[in-house]
């Protein structure tokens, strides 16, 4: 059964608007019978009888006659809704009260309270949008920043699933051909030249990798750009962090080992939005406790997609600890930055800490701080801006993918597409190559709409909040 030729036979309802109290809250109510459920409620114009995209001022009643309060009801006629249902939104106080008591009597009067996703879920039952559409309305709920909101937008808009559709209807323009050779095999006729198939698949290999690795930067802008502070104990790493944060987050203290775990705190910078983590110091102990601890912002270290290496200009740059973060930031499928910090400016001269770094990180971006002064924090934040900005701008034709599901299966769809490379370059049967390049299809669809399964629906839209 194809999921998109179901109907949905009942009215459901939610309130959509955030919880809590607020000036207004916006009860939805979907389905058939949304104008006919909510006219047994309502005092005014009947709802049922008015045009699509109009708004009526009115009265709530309870059960009993008495009014719970004055709303502003606005209708939209099926197909024209963002469910693709009848739908009513009621425009109600925003008191806890009201709003309890509004779910009460709607579902009194024939509602069913509405699961999280069903709204989406029911605008992408109608056609009203793809599978990854439907993902990017909850990740344009979710964004908190202009660069994560600016990605899900441009999803929920269809350039993502147009990428993948082009892609998609190549490889099948190529299938068709394969699979009229197999019907004329006994003649051995070929209709799809080899050279040209080798260049397709190979443009379609090419563009769904870049799509896969763009996942590790999608995913950094979207759930927030961790940042590693690291360096020796000392260094003044947790000073950074308050000064990063104008405010006094971490302890700060002369003695070595003070900071023995991570903290992590984000905060808003230009467009985008970081994960400060303070990392404790690097160093040779002996106590069992604070060696637990630097274990911990090595795997932080490992993880980040920034790292500031905090210099104390009052020490020599250690190479074997700059070696190890070089090594950890470079061999990665995504490498890492490393912003090479001096601290201390305000009590130590930092020329010689600049030209050992010279020698040591040629390729990294240095700057001299204060982090007790908060002098330099401003260069600071701008080289973040333009490290954010290049993996932000390294998106192929500005899209980055930032869906584990969808990263998922690009990354399957490389496997198979290079697959079907690899058998027109051995020169494989036309049924062997068309085998794997049906693989890949099947991939690229999933992520925008041929998903048959309920229960992975269900898990999809599980994620979504109670109103959407």
């Amino acid at each position: 059964m194809n999921i998109h030729d179901t109907t949905p036979a009942d009215t459901i309802c939610a309130i959509s608007t955030p919880p809590g109290v607020g000036g207004i809250a916006v009860a939805r109510i979907s389905g058939p019978d949304a104008f006919e459920i909510t006219d047994r409620i309502w005092k005014g114009r009947r709802l049922s009888q008015s045009p699509s995209h109009t708004a009526h001022l009115g009265t709530i009643l309870n059960p009993d006659g008495s009014v719970l309060d004055q709303a502003v009801a606005t209708i939209f006629r099926a197909p024209g809704s963002f469910t693709g249902d009848n739908v009513v939104e009621l425009s109600v106080h925003g008191s806890r009260f009201v709003q309890r008591e509004l779910l009460r009597i709607l579902t009194a009067a024939g509602c069913r309270l509405a699961s999280p996703g069903e709204f989406t879920r029911r605008a992408f039952i109608a056609g009203k949008m793809d599978l990854a559409e439907a993902e990017a309305v909850a990740d344009v709920i979710a964004s908190d920043s202009r660069a994560a909101h600016r990605i899900a937008i441009s999803q929920m808009r269809g350039s993502y699933s147009g990428k993948l559709a082009s892609m998609r209807q190549r490889l099948v323009d190529l299938a068709a051909l394969l699979e009229l050779e197999l019907d004329f095999s006994e003649e051995d006729v070929e209709f799809a030249s080899r050279e040209k198939l080798l260049e397709i698949a190979s443009q379609v290999h090419n563009e769904v990798r870049q799509l896969a690795r763009s996942f590790s930067a999608g995913k950094a802008i979207k759930d927030g750009i961790p940042v590693a502070i690291a360096g020796h104990t000392n260094a003044g790493k947790s000073s950074l962090l308050n000064a990063l944060l104008d405010d006094e987050r971490a302890i700060v203290s002369d003695i070595h080992g003070t900071a023995r775990d991570t903290l992590e705190e984000p905060r808003e910078l230009g467009d985008y939005r970081i994960r400060s983590i303070d990392t404790a110091g690097l160093r040779q102990t002996t106590d069992s406790i604070e060696k637990q601890g630097i274990e911990r912002p090595r795997q932080m270290i490992d993880r980040a997609r920034i790292i500031l290496l905090v210099i104390d200009p009052a020490e020599t740059p250690d190479p074997d600890l700059i070696s190890h973060i070089s090594h950890s930031a470079a061999e990665r499928e995504h490498p890492a930055s490393i912003v090479a910090v001096v601290n201390k400016s305000d009590i130590h001269d930092p020329q010689a800490a600049i030209d050992a770094l010279t020698q040591l990180l040629p390729d990294s971006p240095q700057v001299t701080i204060s982090a007790k002064n908060h002098e330099g924090i401003d260069t600071l934040c701008d080289i973040l801006t333009t490290i954010a900005d290049r993996e932000n701008g390294s998106a192929d034709e500005g899209i980055l993918v930032t869906n584990q599901r969808h990263a998922d299966a690009l990354n399957a769809a490389a496997d198979s597409s290079q697959r079907t490379i690899d058998a027109l370059h051995a020169g494989l049967s036309g049924d062997l190559i068309a085998l794997d390049l049906r693989e890949t299809i099947h991939h690229l669809a999933t992520i925008t709409s041929e998903i048959t399964s309920t229960e992975i629906l269900t898990t999809i839209f599980s994620r979504f909040c109670i109103g959407k």
